[in-house]
């Protein structure tokens, strides 16, 4: 039988899911230059040559999430998320046992493809019942980006005490006893949804205005992909190459760089406030414009400058996230949410890793950090064009939402 503070229970397994998700697929982003030195390649392009490895497992990140949705929708959410966490547990100690690029790419793309079933599933789990969805969507991403934090920090640690392997393996086996918890949980019928509120029991069909919304939600989306994949991936080595007066060890640089993801991880809870109350549309121009102001000013600066203007930019970035999950949830009806997620997602993972091989060809080339930041910075202005074209009237929970047949 379910017991009082079994929603409380089931929502933080989602939120520690969503941490577990980003973990996982941020290790290598800072272990690549270590593994690299590892397999024999040289110092000063260790890093540019190990990053291509990293690309098929963003690709099946989001390749995998339609897959994910489809297995959701004909078995069930839980046993989905069940596989999640041991799956990806388990892809991660498997990596560790890698002798050369390719075998570590075999392992990572295992990891990106557990780690797909997350988005499409977990989010649509979050968003059940309707209610707060704004301040449920701003608690789950402080979790996921909470991951991206940790894991330059757990991973520089380890990789300053002992090897990348252990990199893999540590996170790997805790994986796997939180999905034997979660497990439990369910065996124990303890993982039910909660009860619909009035809003989402009258969204029976696709809300009118869907099909410019969810156009709005592609741009953005693609933009904003090419953004975050980057940034969260390069941030750890631009700290070690463009922080020479502070530190150049990875022990300190990953904890700078985890402290960057850690504090702008909080925007995404304020943002979820804001659109639980406020007309979607201004807050999602608003941080739109201030992504590629703050991202230009990153190519200008090092040292401390750069910590800040990182800490900025990485907010504005991360406060985008609850926004569009938001208007999508005021669309689409549960039913079809999965299946949208999970389209939404593939596209803003599959240009994230475009972002990874563009970042790639610029660096390789010479290009150096500085020039990696304009592009970036061009990337995020896209974001605010496309917001432009949401629609002027979804707003916050207050509003009714018009029944479609």
């Amino acid at each position: 039988m379910p017991r009082p503070n079994d929603q409380r229970v089931r929502f933080l397994f989602l939120n520690v899911g969503h941490f577990v998700d980003h973990l996982f697929m941020l290790i290598f982003a800072k272990a690549a230059y270590s593994a690299g030195i590892g397999f024999g390649l040289a110092r000063d392009g260790a890093y540019a040559e190990m990053i291509p490895y990293g690309v098929p497992a963003l690709l099946l990140f989001g390749a995998g999430a339609p897959v994910a949705a489809h297995f959701a929708d004909k078995w069930n959410r839980n046993g989905m998320i069940c596989v999640f966490f041991i799956g990806i547990g388990l892809a991660s100690i498997a990596t560790s046992f890698a002798t050369s690029p390719l075998e570590i790419a075999a392992g990572l793309a295992a990891i990106g493809m557990f780690a797909s079933i997350y988005h499409p599933v977990g989010i649509a789990m979050v968003v059940e019942g309707g209610g707060k969805v704004g301040w449920r969507l701003g608690a789950n991403g402080v979790w996921g980006n909470m991951g991206v934090a940790a894991a330059p920090l757990i991973t520089g640690i380890v990789l300053a005490e002992y090897d990348w392997r252990l990199a893999f393996v540590l996170p790997g086996v805790l994986s796997i006893l939180i999905g034997l918890g979660f497990l439990t949980f369910v065996r124990a019928g303890r993982m039910r949804p909660p009860e619909s509120c009035p809003r989402e029991k009258a969204l029976v069909g696709f809300a009118p205005g869907w099909q410019r919304a969810l156009l709005s939600l592609g741009l953005v989306t693609a933009a904003g992909g090419f953004v975050f994949g980057a940034m969260t991936f390069i941030i750890p080595r631009m700290f070690e190459v463009s922080m020479p007066g502070i530190s150049v060890d990875v022990a300190v640089t990953g904890g700078l760089a985890a402290i960057v993801y850690g504090v702008a991880a909080w925007a995404q809870l304020g943002v979820g406030r804001i659109i639980d109350k406020r007309r979607i549309k201004p807050v999602l121009l608003c941080i739109a414009l201030g992504q590629p102001v703050l991202i230009g000013v990153m190519a200008t600066q090092s040292d401390y400058g750069l910590l800040f203007a990182s800490m900025l930019a990485m907010a504005f970035v991360f406060g985008q996230i609850p926004i569009t999950d938001a208007v999508l949830s005021r669309y689409v009806p549960d039913v079809w949410r999965a299946k949208v997620l999970s389209v939404k997602f593939m596209l803003n993972l599959v240009i994230g890793a475009l972002a990874l091989i563009a970042a790639r060809t610029i660096l390789a080339a010479g290009g150096g950090f500085d020039t990696l930041m304009v592009v970036l910075a061009m990337a995020a202005g896209l974001v605010f064009l496309s917001a432009l074209l949401l629609p002027a009237q979804v707003g916050g929970e207050a509003e009714a939402v018009p029944v479609s047949a």
